[in-house]
């Protein structure tokens, strides 16, 4: 019989590292632009992100504290996702400065204008979404305690895919590249291998 290592989070792990993010793992990476009201540049990662639905489509991220992005995409309801990919896994990484800069000048990062929204997208990212904010919410505890952690939905208004991300029409994920949050504090994940198994009707 396994001795499980068992805690409850609110009196601590008893481990290095917390083990939560390493286990909800490979997480995708949202790697999000948006323009200030005064029209300052943001491009900032964040681990907690995913798709929520498919039609309308609608992705989402969680901020822990209320940072620029969260603060752009409420005064301006607008932001771009880009794919985070491992030749951009430099640059995504040193975006995630807390330092007031246009992250996009101090990377070097290239970019595109957008069709339907302001902020500019990732020109490398072989993938990019353009989104309107459609909810925001405060994440609370089971007490009803409010956290520090917001959640930005947004539906998929605009898909911009590198052409070269297509085979007959189908999207390759692994082609892309993508990286993934992985565990402890500093790991990433890049698809090695694919396993197909078709769903049940």
């Amino acid at each position: 019989m396994i001795d499980f290592h068992f805690y409850e989070p609110h009196a601590g792990h008893g481990l290095p590292h917390d083990p939560l993010n390493a286990i909800v793992a490979p997480r995708p990476i949202g790697w999000v632009s948006t323009v200030a009201a005064d029209g300052t540049r943001n491009l900032a990662p964040y681990s907690f992100f995913n798709l929520f639905n498919y039609r309308p489509p609608i992705i989402g991220f969680a901020s822990v504290g209320w940072k620029d992005s969260v603060t752009n995409i409420e005064a301006t309801g607008e932001f771009v996702w880009n794919l985070a990919t491992r030749p951009l896994a430099e640059a995504m990484n040193a975006s995630s400065t807390m330092r007031k800069v246009d992250e996009f000048s101090e990377t070097g990062l290239e970019t595109l204008p957008s069709k339907l929204v302001a902020p500019p997208r990732v020109a490398a990212s072989p993938v990019q979404f353009e989104c309107h904010r459609t909810q925001m919410l405060r994440l609370t505890a089971a007490d009803g305690g409010e956290t520090d952690t917001w959640l930005v939905l947004g539906e998929v208004v605009g898909v911009h895919i590198d052409p070269a991300m297509l085979k007959d029409g189908v999207y390759q994920t692994a082609r892309a590249r993508p990286i993934l949050r992985a565990g402890g504090p500093s790991e990433y994940f890049e698809p090695g291998a694919a396993f197909h198994m078709t769903r049940p009707e």
